[in-house]
């Protein structure tokens, strides 16, 4: 009797779970946010509904540092994520709002039309101040 411990027994039971497999979610049309900055440009494609279909940006292409701010990066986004959600959800078409003085603004619609996309409506919803908010003190001379 050198050791009087009890050891604990594990007992290892296997579940089984039943995956069910999704139907494939065709979509016809949707809607295409482009939100472009100075720095960045970031694309994104939803259902009528607002359901995000995929997303993408020029990093996410492979582009790093001042060159994520050019047209040709946000084509090449553009581009990347309008063919990946054509395959998957069979996009046709868009209606495509667009925010922010950035140089990807016309060339991601491009991308979009290049990747097989239709686009129906084009809106520019850059925010712009309606005389907003009260500018600093004019320094003294």
């Amino acid at each position: 009797m050198a050791d009087t411990k009890t050891a604990k027994t594990a007992k290892v039971v296997k579940s089984t779970k039943v995956v069910k497999k999704k139907a494939k979610k065709t979509v016809n049309t949707g809607m295409a946010f482009v939100q472009s900055t100075f720095n960045n440009t970031i694309i994104t494609l939803t259902d009528e509904a607002g359901e995000v279909l995929g997303q993408g940006s020029p990093s996410a292409v492979g582009f790093k540092g001042a060159k994520r701010s050019t047209a040709f990066a946000a084509t090449k986004a553009a581009t990347e994520v309008g063919e990946r959600v054509v395959k998957k959800y069979g996009l046709k078409e868009v209606k495509a709002f667009i925010a922010g003085p950035g140089a990807g603004r016309n060339a991601s619609i491009k991308g979009l039309d290049a990747a097989g996309i239709k686009i129906t409506m084009l809106v520019d919803r850059t925010p712009i101040p309606h005389n907003g908010c009260r500018p600093r003190k004019i320094p003294r001379k």
